[in-house]
Formats: C-alpha cells, structure tokens, sequence
C-alpha cells in the first residue's frame, strides 16, 4: 500500500476557497487514477473528485464547478482547489489510490456561515 499523506485542510467562512493536497510517493500519474473523497460526520464516505492518467477528472454534482482535482508530476501530489465552499462541504477529505485500498489519515475541512 501507499503512503498517502493530505494536507491543507482548516477552518473557513461560507464562499472562501481552500486548496488540499496529497502526497502520493512511488504512485506513477502517468499509469495511475486518484481520487478524492469525503466524509461528514455521521455520514458515509463519498467520492468528491478523481482524474484519470490521461487528465479527464470527473466531480460529484455537489461540487461541479467548484471544486477541480489536478495532478503536480513534479511534487507527485494530488491537489483539489475547492472554492465557494459552502458548510456542506465540511468533513473529512480523504486522499485515494483506486484498486489499491491506500487511504491518507484525513484532512479536517469547516465552513462555516
């Protein structure tokens, strides 16, 4: 398994942005999707983002549009911009190698109103 490690995650106000990244070591972007996902609290994971090697990244409908997933080869990050958060929006993110079952520790995300 992969040592995934998130980060970026904090408290913030309804409509700020916030950028999450996720260290993937040894994981070859070229060869591999990554995922994003979240859980709230008392509610079950669910996916949020993934992007495919060749860059196609597809969203959840309750953040198309605000939310983009991107890869950084060079760092070997997985990175998720979320912008006009919105309270919904609070919970954990958790970073994912699909087909592997790596999962990160989790980065805490609050928005409040």
């Amino acid at each position: 398994q992969v040592q995934l490690v998130e980060y970026g995650g904090g408290l913030v106000q309804l409509g700020d942005s916030l950028r999450l990244s996720c260290v993937a070591p040894g994981v070859d972007f070229n060869s591999q999707s990554m995922a994003w996902y979240r859980q709230a609290s008392g509610k079950r994971r669910e996916a949020v983002a993934s992007i495919q090697p060749e860059g196609t990244a597809y969203y959840a409908p309750f953040v198309e549009g605000r939310f983009t997933i991107s890869t950084d080869k060079n760092k070997n990050t997985v990175d998720l911009q979320m912008d006009s958060l919105k309270p919904e929006d609070t919970a954990v993110y958790y970073c994912n190698v699909p087909g592997t079952g790596s999962w990160g520790q989790g980065t805490q995300v609050t928005v409040s109103s």
